[in-house]
Order: C-alpha cells, then structure tokens, then sequence
C-alpha cells in the first residue's frame, strides 16, 4: 500500500487490475525515474521511453481488444495508473495519457471501425505514438467556438490551414489528431496527420517552467492535404469532440491527485530524515500540520475520483462531473506542493530532491483540460440553470 493510501483505496482493484497497478508502479520506479532529472533539467523527452513503454504492455488498456490486456480496464484501473505514473513525474504520465488517452481515445471514440483496426493495434504495442492537436496559439477556453484552424473539402481530401500550439508530442509523433473547422457547414471535425505529411510543421516550444520533459510544439499548417480516409468519420460537430474531453479531463485530475501524492511521500520521508534541534523535522507540531492537511486533502481527491471513475463505468458520466473533480482536485493540488516544498525548507528548490518539479509542473495541471475558471462556470451552469459564460 502507498505510504498515501490512508483508506487503502487501492483494495478496490479487483486483483488481476491490482497486479496491473503494481507493475506499473514498479516499471516507474525502476525504468523511468532514473532517467526523469536529467531530462527535465536538459528540456528533452528521452527517446528510449518509448521502447521501455511498449516492453512494458501498459499501453491500449482502455480499448478491447487492443491492448496487451485485451478486455477494457474498468476507469478506475485507468485512473490510477494515470496517477501512479504521475507519483513518479508528470511529464512522463503526459507523454503516456496524450498517446493513450488522447490521440487514442480520439481514434476509437470518433473513427470508424476501420479506422480503429488501421490505427490502433500499433499504437497500443506503441509502434506508432500519437497526439492531440486542439489549442491554438489564439484560442484556449474558447476554442469550442472560435477554432480558426480550417479545413476544406476539396474532392477525396481536405486542406488544412491554421496553427496549433502546446501540442503534446508533436515533434515525434507518427499520427496526430488535428481539429479544425469545416469551412462548408463551420463544424469542428476531426483528422489524423501523419508523419512527414508536407505543409505539416511542428516547433518544439522552448523556454518552459513546468512539464520540462514533455516535448510540446506549436504547428502550422499550410495547405496541409488530408484525404478523406483520414477524417475521423465519427466526429460531425464540437458536441462529438466534447465526449472526448469529457473523459480526458477526469483524466487529469487523476493526474492531479498523482502530484498530490508524489509531493507528499517526498516531503514524509525528508521529515522522518531531516533532523534541526536535536530530532527529526517529523516530531515538530507545525510540520505534522502540514503533512497532515496534505493528506486530507489526497484522500478527500482520491474518494472524489473514485466515484467519479463508477459514474464513468455505469454510463451516467456528465460534463460537470470531470469539470468539479478538475477544478476541485487542482485546487488541493496546488495546496499540497506548496506544503510539501514548505517542509524542504531551501532544499525544496534543488532538482535533486524532487519536489521542485513536482510544485512546478503543477502549475501546468491546474491550467490545461479547462481552466479552474472554465470547469466553474460549467459546474455553476448545471447547479442553477443558468449560463454565467460570456
């Protein structure tokens, strides 16, 4: 059990997902955490993950009959693997989740059954890595309505014009899953870009504070030629794109309560170690304080998400449920890394103790997926009835 797992949460696993969990928790420990500092500190996102992930037959879980495990993992096996991987670090659980749930979830919730069998079996061995192309460099919040990426049909393709930016992947991925407004009837559909289609240009973004790992892009697309086997036959209008968010978002909140979690057993174990006075840090009140809020605040998110993960496999999952659980467990986030790096001390802000990185990268999870702001105003709508949006 996690040294966070208060309510031992995780003994509700059944045990075939449990062992799941576990050798994800251990694939991390071993394979990816020896190489995170470094690359965080270098900006780079280790090519050679890629190959540890596919050794690893984590990917696909979420989709029957394409991953490793074949039958579908419950939300609740998906969701904590999402945060045991972001315990370890966030930029590596985001490289995963825009793969395997993003550009995956894309492919199999909008595509064809064709589509599906043509794209997903190599991404679910990780032979070919997805993305996610949504954001734009004008549009964030309002992207729903004021996409100024375009698509046009023209005979048995589509030309796409615009740019996109913080595009996860990008700079290496094989398919990335570009939105964009049909000119025609001025709904958002869906494509699949392929690597090294001509007009298709991704920029790695430099200069980040937070998700150092990640190798986000900003793309521009100039005449880019898609044929019309590559448009997600399933997405007609943003309505279709919205159940696709809908999911993702739960999905960083799980993220979320990962940081939660990693900062806090940072901060335990350097309590119990660290000694001023004479004794270890752990037996002064105003420390216990903050550890001990800390973790209200995980077990409160972790109960939050689970039940959030049963409306999700029972089918009455709604909008404003991932919109309180991503403005909520952010919220408690960001309180915790706060805490933790508090107990640090001076030493909170060297790489070498971790914790650093986990307060920055943060920052990042409280801004994406909806702003606490965004998923608000969704929340506040559903409660009163009433729009409050501009």
């Amino acid at each position: 059990m996690l040294t966070a797992d208060f309510y031992d949460y995780e003994a509700l696993l059944p045990e075939d997902e449990r062992e799941i969990l576990v050798r994800a928790r251990e694939f991390m420990r071993t394979e990816v955490k020896p190489l995170v500092n470094e690359n965080w500190a270098k900006g780079e996102f280790p090519k050679e993950l890629i190959g540890l992930f596919r050794e690893s037959g984590l990917a696909g879980l979420p989709y029957e009959g394409y991953g490793e495990h074949r039958g579908a993992a419950s939300h609740l096996l998906t969701g904590m693997l999402a945060m045991e991987m972001t315990r370890t670090d966030a930029s590596v659980a985001t490289f995963f989740g825009v793969h395997n749930g993003l550009a995956m979830y894309s492919i199999h919730s909008g595509g064809s059954q064709e589509q599906r069998d043509r794209w997903l079996p190599a991404m679910a061995a990780m032979d070919k890595i997805g993305a996610f192309a949504m954001t734009e460099p004008l549009g964030g919040s309002d992207v729903a309505g004021g996409m100024r990426t375009t698509a046009r049909r023209d005979g048995g393709a589509w030309i796409l014009n615009g740019a996109k930016k913080w595009i996860g992947n990008a700079t290496f991925a094989d398919y990335v899953v570009v939105w964009a407004r049909d000119l025609d009837d001025n709904h958002v559909k869906g494509f699949v870009v392929e690597r090294g289609t001509p007009g298709f240009t991704p920029v790695k973004i430099e200069g980040k504070t937070a998700f150092r790992i990640v190798e986000n892009a900003e793309i521009t697309l100039t005449g880019v030629r898609v044929p019309e086997a590559n448009r997600l036959q399933n997405i007609n209008s943003f309505r279709d794109v919205a159940e696709i968010l809908r999911a993702t978002r739960g999905g960083v909140a799980w993220q979320a309560l990962g940081v939660m979690v990693g900062a806090y057993e940072l901060a335990l174990d350097y309590a119990r170690q660290r000694e001023q006075f004479g004794r270890p840090i752990a037996g002064f009140q105003l420390v216990q304080d903050l550890l001990v809020k800390s973790l209200g605040n995980i077990t409160a998110s972790w109960g939050m998400l689970i039940q959030l993960a049963r409306l999700q496999d029972n089918g009455v999952f709604r909008d404003e449920h991932s919109s309180l659980a991503k403005a909520f467990v952010t919220a408690r986030m960001r309180e915790v890394v706060a805490w933790s790096r508090e107990i640090f001390g001076g030493n909170g802000i060297l790489l070498e103790h971790d914790v650093a990185r986990f307060f920055a990268d943060a920052e990042a999870i409280y801004s994406f997926e909806g702003t606490r702001e965004m998923n608000t105003l969704i929340v506040g709508k559903a409660i009163t009835g009433q729009s409050a949006f501009v």
